[in-house]
């Protein structure tokens, strides 16, 4: 597991993330010494889904959308970059990167909050009509370690599915800043 994912179940077992907010919220799946909910959800996957990503993860939280690492990335210190998956797509799941590691998911996350709250659309109505992370394409261009993971094509086996869609190959663009 990742250190920091590690340290964060260590100190709080379950926590929810902005989830009055429908589509944005999202809650870090329990694992504590009473509920095994990391090691039940990943067991799903593993059972379920892993065959359409290409390589594991370590689905740690979502909502709609899942949030997961990815071991086999993982830096000199064993810090795993993390990823959305998005289960709901017709033509197949869809990963996109959006951090380098977890302390940087939960960085570029809170960012992502504090952006949305001064939007004058969400001020004005509460909709949340930018997107983590397709509107979030700034915050995580300040990734470097995931800009460069992402510009060496790291992630191009999760992304598999992901890539023959026009807006993930902009939104990719975007947050590498080159063309594609």
């Amino acid at each position: 597991m990742d250190p920091v994912l590690a340290s964060v179940y260590a100190r709080m077992g379950h926590a929810r993330f902005a989830t009055e907010l429908v589509g944005i919220g999202w809650i870090l799946d329990r694992s504590d010494e009473h509920v095994h909910g990391l090691e039940e959800i990943n067991k799903r996957w593993r059972d379920e889904r892993w065959q359409d990503l290409g390589e594991p993860v370590i689905v740690f939280g979502g909502d709609i959308y899942a949030y997961a690492t990815v071991p086999q990335l993982a830096d000199e210190r064993g810090r795993q970059p993390v990823v959305e998956v998005n289960t709901y797509e017709i033509d197949g799941l869809y990963v996109m990167p959006v951090a380098s590691d977890v302390d940087r998911f939960f960085d570029s996350y809170s960012r992502y909050l504090e952006v949305l709250i001064a939007d004058p659309d969400y001020q004005r109505n509460g909709e949340a009509n930018l997107l983590f992370p397709w509107n979030a394409t700034d915050i995580l261009a300040r990734d470097e370690r995931l800009v460069e993971l992402m510009r060496a094509r790291r992630f191009d086996s999760l992304m598999k599915s992901s890539m023959t869609s026009e807006d993930v190959r902009r939104w990719f663009e975007k947050v590498c800043g080159l063309s594609l």
